[in-house]
């Protein structure tokens, strides 16, 4: 796999670089790949000088959609060095568990399970859509259709095969179970998310990879219809929710590497993501 010091140095195509990390771990894991299918006749060059990792450490303690409903998050220690000469655990969680992906089976029956997203749909440029001053004053604050104009008023359409991230600056609680999901005195939570609107705006009118979000949720959390999973998921793209630290990544020119599990026939499931700029 490159390393750090190797990007710095890279100005060169995606097709480029793959042919320049022919024989690495990176090169033989995407031969015969297409990288982005339909999106690939967009080659961007790429500079890479910094790397944000946008996950949050999973732990028992993380919040959840429904803690009453959906298992909590375990880890058991099975062996240690001490004892049996190496280490390991054996985990048990609900697989959208912290920072993870709904794979579009997850809420579309027939469309892509999460072993069978393609490694190419798993790259793809950011595009940060900047919410955070409303929901300061707003828990439903949602990204609307002119959030998506605003943002392309100011960076240009968005690229093809864009993953689209919501920042509303909602992680600050994530340490506050309570304050993270936010539910009011009839138990109905209030976070931000995608207005359908907008969903339904980036799956006709734009090609993209995905979307993101900073909270438990795509839909924003007094939800009832799920009407955004529905859309983005049953247009065979996929969503990340409990993204980390979106405002520390330019708002266009990173690209996001997604290692989603590939679990056959999981709806989704713990991931790691990273940004490259």
């Amino acid at each position: 796999m490159c390393v750090p010091e190797t990007f710095d140095a890279l100005r060169t195509s995606r097709r480029e670089f793959l042919k320049l990390a022919a024989g690495t771990a990176l090169g033989t894991a995407m031969a015969g790949t297409a990288l982005l299918g339909p999106q690939e006749a967009e080659a961007r060059a790429i500079s890479v000088n910094k790397v944000q990792d946008l996950t949050h450490v999973l732990n028992p303690g993380f919040p959840s959609f429904n803690p009453k409903f959906f298992p909590k998050f375990e880890r058991k220690v099975f062996v240690t060095i001490k004892k049996d000469g190496f280490y390991g655990n054996v985990l048990t969680y609900w697989e959208h568990s912290g920072t993870h992906m709904d794979a579009p089976h997850h809420f579309a029956e027939g469309a892509w399970m999460v072993h069978q997203i393609p490694a190419g749909r798993l790259i793809g440029p950011a595009a940060v859509i900047h919410i955070h001053e409303r929901a300061a004053s707003n828990p439903n604050a949602q990204v609307t259709p002119n959030d998506i104009r605003a943002w392309e008023r100011r960076n240009g359409r968005l690229p093809n095969g864009a993953i689209v991230l919501m920042h509303s600056g909602w992680e600050s609680r994530v340490n506050d179970v309570q304050a993270y999901r936010n539910p009011d005195a009839k138990g109905v939570m209030h976070f931000p998310g995608f207005h359908p609107e907008a969903a339904q705006m980036l799956v006709k009118e734009r090609n993209i990879t995905g979307i993101g979000v900073d909270t438990l949720s795509l839909d924003y959390g007094a939800s009832a219809d799920f009407k955004t999973h529905v859309t983005v998921l049953g247009a065979n793209k996929w969503g990340l929710e409990n993204v980390a630290n979106l405002a520390t990544i330019p708002p266009k020119g990173a690209t996001l590497f997604v290692g989603a599990p590939r679990v056959q026939d999981g709806s989704g499931g713990p991931t790691r993501v990273i940004a490259v700029w």
